[in-house]
This record gives structure tokens, sequence and C-alpha cells, in this order.
């Protein structure tokens, strides 16, 4: 028996060794960062837009020329506590103006703040990991062109045991993936070029999946089910199906979901509602041609 004890106390042990290594937040090797450009803040901001940034990191019901000021304040709401977005402007008490490159990097791609902890996945750094390095550069130098707003945002609303960081980080060795989630289409049909800036922008900078992918138990995406809907974080709503199946958007054109994207006008004359308002206006900014890259990818991916 007392052996039995000892074995088990063994197995345990390196149980908690094998974690605590497995949970250690990563960041960017040497190698990633050797060839790394200076930031051009002109093609950041469409990386800006791309990624939604002033959706979450505004004020709360920022508009106009306020949604440029990044103090945060914006609840997500969630099943394991809600989080607020956290002041990133140049403010050097409150915000960014202390960080460097590579910070920022990591933070984006690796899910790893400045002091080495792991942040939590209601900052889509789950999308943000298929982004390409040197745009994150870029839009790191937009950022540093916006207003320096001064002010904390309040802490996160999150309970045991879903506050232990070091835990989030077996979390992301499951679902911090960088690869793209869907393989290029084999129809010859397809422009690939321009499905591929599609994929990226919906795939990476855009997160679409965060809101459109349903999720497991434990909160990762369920790539099986790649945009298919989801259901809302709280209540009882349902984020809608936006592959090209029935259920979804099938019976729109690629001309549709463009001008979607431009107008907010659907092809039956209804107008955009809801949280994908701000998303709306974000894609309106891009050119013309990523929001037609964006609908050829959503046209040209499996669905059930």
């Amino acid at each position: 028996m007392k052996r039995v004890l000892l074995g088990l106390v063994s197995l345990a042990a390196i149980a908690a060794v094998v974690a605590w290594v497995l949970s250690a937040p990563q960041t960017l090797s040497e190698t990633a960062l050797a060839n790394l450009q200076p930031g051009d803040a002109v093609r950041g901001e469409q990386v800006f837009w791309a990624g939604g940034c002033a959706s979450c990191h505004a004020a709360p019901g920022a508009k106009g020329e306020d949604k440029l000021r990044l103090v945060g304040g914006v609840k997500l709401e969630s099943p394991f506590g809600d989080f607020i977005a956290p002041n990133i402007s140049m403010s050097a008490p409150d915000g960014l103006a202390n960080w460097s490159l590579e910070q920022f990097a990591n933070a984006m791609l690796k899910g790893t703040s400045p002091d080495g902890q792991n942040y939590f996945p209601a900052f889509p750094y789950t999308s943000y990991t298929r982004m390409e390095l040197q745009d994150v550069a870029d839009l790191f130098a937009f950022m540093k062109t916006l207003p320096a707003v001064d002010g904390k945002a309040p802490d996160h609303e999150v309970g045991f045991p879903f506050n232990i960081r070091r835990a989030v980080g077996l979390w992301k060795v499951l679902f911090l993936k960088e690869g793209p989630v869907i393989a290029e289409p084999l129809t010859s049909e397809t422009d690939l070029a321009v499905w591929q800036r599609g994929r990226y922008l919906v795939e990476g900078a855009g997160h679409c999946g965060e809101c459109h992918t349903p999720r497991n138990p434990v909160g990762g995406l369920e790539l099986a089910s790649w945009l298919s809907a989801a259901k809302a974080p709280v209540g009882n709503g349902t984020i809608p199906d936006i592959t090209a199946s029935e259920k979804g958007i099938g019976s729109w054109s690629v001309e549709d979901i463009a001008y979607y994207l431009e107008s907010g006008f659907t092809p039956d004359y209804d107008s955009v509602g809801g949280e994908m308002v701000s998303v709306q206006e974000n894609m309106a900014k891009l050119p013309a041609s990523d929001r037609e890259a964006i609908a050829v990818y959503l046209k040209n991916i499996p669905h059930k």
C-alpha cells in the first residue's frame, strides 16, 4: 500500500511539473523577429479597422473620432465571467506608451503580456495569431499616431478557477493554432489570390470565427463547424451562420455580401443590427477589394 501511495504521489508530482511547463507563457522567437521592418502607419490603419480594435477598446458607445480614443471599458460577457477591454491608447500610466514592438507582437500573436502572463482569450489572439508579423508592426505604428488617453479600465470580473492565468496556458496548448482553418478550394473558378486574401482577413485580423463559430464547454472553437452559427455568450440568442449554406447566406451573391459590409443593407433591404453594427462600420473603412475578398472566401468554404 505504501508503495502504491508513493507511486501515486510521484505521478502527481510529474503531472504537476509537466502542466507547469506546458502552461508557461510563450513568446516569439528571435528568428521570427530578426527581419521585422519598422511599421508603416498608413498600412497599419487598414489593419486597425480590419482587426476591429475600436469596437472593444474605444469607450462604450463611442462614435466618430472618439472611436480612436482607445481608453477601453467595454464589457465582454461570457459564461466564464465578464472581461473588460483595457486601455490600449498610448497613455504612459494606463496604456501602451511604454511597450516595445516585441511586447506588442507577443500580445497579439502569442497572447502573452509584457510581464510574462497569459492573457485571457476574450482577447482574440487565437485569431490574431494567424496575422503576418509585419501587419502587427504596421498596426502598432498606426496606434502610436492616435490620442493618448489616461484612465485605467476596471478589472475583469472573473471568479475562481477561471481567473487562474497560468491555467490559460494549458488552454492555449489545445486551442492556440497558427495555421489556417480552411484549406484552399479545389475549384478553378475561384480567384485563388482573392480567396486567400479573404481567408487572411476572416480567419486572422477580422476574427469572424470568434463570434460565428460554436464553442465547446471550455470555450475552444469547434473548427469542424467553422462559421456555422454559435450560441450567444449570454442569454438565449444565436449568432448567425455565415457559411454559404441554406441556413446561412447561401442565397447571397458575392456582390450582396460585399455591399452588406460596405452599407449595412442586406439583399432584402433589412439593415445591420446589434453588435454587428460596429463590425460593419469597421469593414466599410476597408478597400472595396478587401470586402470583395471576404465575400469570395465566405462563398467558397465548405459547409454542412
